[in-house]
């Protein structure tokens, strides 16, 4: 059962957050208004806490924090918002907390957003960023994590690594990831009724906004459409409130017919990247996370809730 908590945060979202993809009208004000207040910087409580490097990689800030102990594994983490908006505060929360747990360091590329940028701009960027990873650290030790977008991008980086002979991470964490933008699958409009946060009309605005004129069916867009067999053991974790889910568990069957290990966290009552936020839930989800990231020899379990 759903904690009062999460249903406390899905309440404040449905009558705030929600109202940003209702349409592509209030998807241009809601970027406007953060044009003005977001920052991309960690935290103060969290900058004191680490050791945290900064540099440019294609005119954009990367941040580093160093690993535990020598430790050789690193985490390139994708933040999500919908490609246009930039990282928050929950985002550098999850991020700090697997770098405390794991001990493994952690690469956060600031990259482009739209509509200043598109595609090309933000992969081109995250793209230079691994290929500087690989130069310091084999690519079994690297980790893609990501959320919303940023799980998108953690699999089409991937694709696109692989296409130019680049070998792939040893691993995926992918938080609410949207792998399928063609709104091709009746169940997604059903979802979206569920959802407290996420709707169609303003999604479609943010990706029109980053995708270059692509075909929304274009894998660069919509990873599921694309060569799955190139992806590593992958950990996904998606919620039965999310518009996105019904496409993840197509992902994550096709995925599995490809010979890709997929370990599944479908927790029900669950809305978008709920792992972000600080209640029951998403320690539970966390705690996956880090058991996930902590085995060296991989194998797949029993998902926390039924798919």
């Amino acid at each position: 059962m759903a904690s009062i908590h999460s249903h406390l945060v899905s309440f404040v979202l449905k009558h705030t957050r929600k109202k940003a993809f209702s349409s592509p009208e209030n998807m241009h004000r809601w970027i406007r208004h953060a044009r003005k207040k977001q920052c991309h910087r960690p935290p103060a409580a969290i900058a004191q806490r680490f050791d945290i490097t900064t540099h440019t990689v294609a005119g954009f800030p990367v941040y580093d924090i160093a690993p535990k102990n020598g430790n050789a594994r690193r985490i390139l983490y994708l933040h999500g918002g919908a490609y246009v908006f930039e990282i928050t505060t929950y985002h550098w929360a999850l991020i700090a907390e697997m770098a405390e747990r794991l001990g493994f360091g952690m690469t956060v590329p600031i990259y482009p957003i739209a509509p200043e940028h598109d595609f090309h701009d933000m992969f081109g960027m995250v793209g230079s960023v691994y290929r500087e990873m690989l130069e310091e650290t084999e690519p079994q030790d690297i980790i893609f994590m990501g959320d919303s977008a940023g799980g998108n991008m953690a699999v089409v980086l991937t694709m696109m690594m692989a296409e130019q002979g680049l070998p792939a991470p040893g691993r995926h964490v992918l938080i609410s990831p949207g792998l399928d933008m063609s709104l091709t699958n009746p169940e997604v409009f059903d979802a979206e009724q569920r959802d407290p946060w996420l709707g169609i009309p303003g999604g479609l605005e943010a990706v029109r906004l980053y995708g270059a004129g692509m075909d929304r069916s274009d894998w660069h867009i919509s990873p599921v459409y694309g060569d799955l067999t190139v992806l590593p053991p992958t950990l996904l974790l998606t919620g039965s409130r999310d518009l996105l889910t019904p496409d993840n568990l197509i992902f994550v069957e096709k995925a599995r017919a490809a010979g890709v290990e997929v370990e599944l966290v479908h927790e029900e009552g669950m809305f978008h990247v709920w792992p972000l936020i600080n209640m029951p839930e998403a320690r539970r989800a966390r705690d996956h996370i880090v058991t996930f990231l902590s085995r060296r020899e991989h194998r797949v379990e029993m998902p926390l809730a039924a798919e």
